[in-house]
């Protein structure tokens, strides 16, 4: 069924509002990869990079992180290019997805394999970028229709905390942590970002809020994972783990880019 409205753009930072009127685009279509970290998504991989490839993104890299089903499998019928980071870590995967886009690419598109994100959102994500609006652009799961159950208690808790967190510090209003996102590939480079667990979200939407880099945000909601259990909401125990792996990340890097900022000064 076809979405009659586009989302609303919110702008994130005063940056953002004041860039005023669209610039022109780029006259030359982009090249957009889409990278999906996976770990035994055999039910909802082939749906999803499906579904990603009919937005007519230039290539999907799923980063394999050791499943012991046919994630693998299923990922290259479905036409990902697949590669296999071992070491686990959300943010190591994300890394190794990114060291592997074609060496053209434009813009990177981040979505999980599970099936949640919906990937007709991504012409959404990615067109503010084309037309020069943003460099980054938000997916939010808060804002918009949710499934009944697609996130989890702790998922909309961190939410929230993160978002008081990144408005108190930074003076963005970021709603979500979602991993559903696009953002300009050179800009990424200029982050430096190290993160390699759950904190690489939330690293990347500090620096960029820190950057004062023109930001917005589309809502997106979520849809329940199409099989399998999350790695995070459905296990107490990692659960846990990556809340302390997100504390310890704004803890950390709002102690960095703090002291940067006073060195600069």
């Amino acid at each position: 069924m076809l979405r009659q409205l586009r989302p609303a753009l919110e702008p994130v930072n005063k940056v953002t509002d004041e860039m005023g009127e669209k610039r022109p685009a780029s006259r030359h279509p982009p090249v957009v990869s889409a990278i999906i970290p996976c770990l035994d998504e055999e039910a909802a991989i082939g749906q999803v990079v499906a579904a990603v490839l009919a937005q007519n993104v230039s290539e999907v890299v799923a980063v394999d992180g050791g499943s012991r089903d046919r994630t693998v499998e299923r990922a290259e019928s479905a036409g990902a290019r697949v590669i296999v980071e071992p070491r686990r870590g959300y943010g190591r995967a994300i890394q190794a997805g990114i060291a592997a886009v074609r060496a053209d690419a434009d813009i990177l598109v981040f979505l999980d394999g599970d099936g949640s994100d919906s990937a007709e959102f991504i012409p959404d994500l990615v067109s503010p970028i084309v037309a020069r609006q943003a460099v980054f652009v938000l997916g939010s799961r808060v804002r918009g229709p949710r499934e009944p159950g697609s996130l989890a208690p702790q998922q909309l808790i961190a939410a929230r905390v993160g978002r008081l967190l990144l408005r108190l510090v930074y003076g963005a209003s970021f709603t979500d942590l979602s991993p559903f996102r696009a953002i300009r590939r050179d800009e990424l480079r200029r982050l430096g970002m190290r993160e390699e667990t759950y904190g690489w979200n939330l690293e990347m939407l500090m620096r960029i809020a820190a950057a004062r880099l023109p930001a917005l945000e589309i809502a997106v909601g979520q849809r329940r994972r199409i099989g399998g259990v999350s790695k995070v909401s459905g296990n107490l125990f990692a659960g846990l783990k990556a809340a302390w792996s997100i504390s310890a990340t704004f803890v950390r890097l709002a102690l960095e880019l703090r002291h940067r900022e006073t060195r600069r000064q």
